[in-house]
């Protein structure tokens, strides 16, 4: 039953191909550019580091989950769409001199018209896939561990997220426990939430990340139009217009599993799009935050985290199904000190292909931040923490005693490693610093 959705991905590329062969002239593979979309990209494995086992030895045994899950693939954001559907009016009304035009192979589908069938901030169908199947295989992977509910932030695609994943995870019987076991968060002003703290943090603001994407798009947006511009004049491509294209690709993609503008672009334009997105999710959501913020806002994550896995309220629950955003994902890396570089991602570049922030790898549409507790008869003493991102073992390299082999550390020393992080509570004095003066 198991269909991992970049097979789905793969599957829909070459049953398209059949019909006609997707543009690319560097013969580059749809599948490939789909790994580079940064958090637009559709749900893939994450890399399993050098050395690092996938499997726990046979003597230990998992016996406390905390899952935080982003939604699945989804439509572009109302702000991201009127992009996409800019472009294809101005498409439409160079109709006649595009199919005049002598057009290089990867433009050529352009000669056929160019339309958009996406709508918006919604999940899509591969999305809700996504979902679905992560609950099949959640449950497979820890029989013996039995959730009793499902949280989510109170957002549309995140509501209906949890659900497809029960659906899959509790099968015929979430029609039942449905009213019962669902619980939502609001996603507000007014609510403290691990999964949306920036919310309550007056002194947040999107701009941090945006205002970092304007400026690294003067430098790489431009020369993709002066290209198209010198094949189709007439079009007059803008730079908000290839900004238009480069989210037909990735939305395309995420609705569909195939788009016609993703062949339109060098490998080095979409790795530039790509780190266009890590800046964005690095400035409004990460280590290029002022203050430290990113760490204050992820803090609220981890004290959860610590909470529950050292069962401090004496009410912890061997499975915790949560449900989020890649923002919530992105500031819990950043309050662990985890996927840090050593020199900041700059707005004007350079693009660092071995950067530790890769949010394709980190924070795909449906990503999966999995933290296991488990115990060992000889392997290891006392409790031992570990984090599986995207179904791949992420060393807690912050830990003074990483285990080279798992990439895990005891409890005692996970705790140690993030005390002050796990002691940070909204409204206190490190939130008031940062955020400013705590208000609901």
């Amino acid at each position: 039953m198991k269909l991992a959705f970049t097979n789905f991905l793969v599957a829909a590329v070459a049953l398209t191909s059949a019909a006609r062969a997707t543009p690319d002239v560097q013969g580059r593979a749809l599948a490939d550019v789909a790994t580079r979309l940064g958090n637009l990209a559709p749900y893939q494995k994450g890399p399993v580091p050098h050395g690092i086992k996938e499997t726990l030895p046979e003597d230990c045994e998992v016996e406390q989950v905390m899952l935080m899950h982003r939604h699945g693939s989804r439509y572009p954001l109302s702000s991201e769409l009127v992009f996409i559907t800019n472009l294809v009016s101005k498409l439409a009304n160079a109709s006649a001199a595009i199919h005049k035009a002598r057009l290089p192979d990867s433009l050529t589908f352009l000669k056929d018209g160019y339309v958009s069938t996406l709508g918006h901030d919604d999940l899509t169908p591969p999305g809700r896939l996504q979902l679905f199947e992560h609950g099949v295989n959640f449950r497979l992977k820890y029989p013996t561990l039995v959730a009793d509910g499902v949280l989510a932030g109170l957002q549309d695609r995140v509501v209906e997220s949890a659900q497809w994943f029960a659906q899959g995870y509790f099968g015929r019987n979430w029609a039942t426990l449905n009213a019962t076991a669902f619980s939502t968060i609001a996603e507000d002003s007014k609510t403290v939430s691990w999964i949306t703290p920036m919310d309550t943090c007056a002194n947040w603001q999107y701009a941090y990340g945006n205002n970092a994407t304007i400026e690294w798009g003067k430098v790489y947006l431009p020369p993709i139009a002066k290209r198209l511009n010198k094949v189709l004049p007439a079009v007059n491509f803008t730079t908000d217009d290839v900004h238009g294209a480069l989210y037909a690709c990735a939305y395309d993609l995420a609705a569909h599993g195939t788009s016609p503008w993703c062949g339109a672009f060098s490998r080095s334009e979409i790795e530039d799009f790509e780190y266009e997105l890590d800046l964005l999710m690095d400035g409004a959501f990460g280590y290029n935050l002022p203050n430290n913020m990113g760490e204050v806002l992820g803090s609220l994550f981890v004290n959860k985290l610590v909470e529950r896995f050292t069962n401090s309220t004496g009410t912890a629950k061997p499975v915790y199904l949560e449900f989020g955003h890649d923002t919530t994902i992105d500031m819990a890396l950043t309050a662990l000190g985890l996927a840090k570089d050593a020199h900041p991602l700059s707005a004007s570049g350079p693009v660092r292909a071995n950067r530790n922030w890769r949010t394709s790898q980190q924070v795909p549409f449906a990503a999966q931040m999995l933290w296991e507790k488990f115990t060992c008869k000889t392997s290891f003493r006392g409790p031992q923490v570990r984090l599986v991102l995207n179904d791949a073992p992420f060393p807690l390299a912050t830990c003074k005693r990483m285990d080279k082999h798992l990439g895990s550390c005891a409890l005692d020393d996970f705790v140690a490693a993030h005390a002050e992080s796990a002691k940070r509570t909204w409204g206190d004095a490190a939130w008031n610093a940062t955020c400013g003066e705590a208000k609901l």
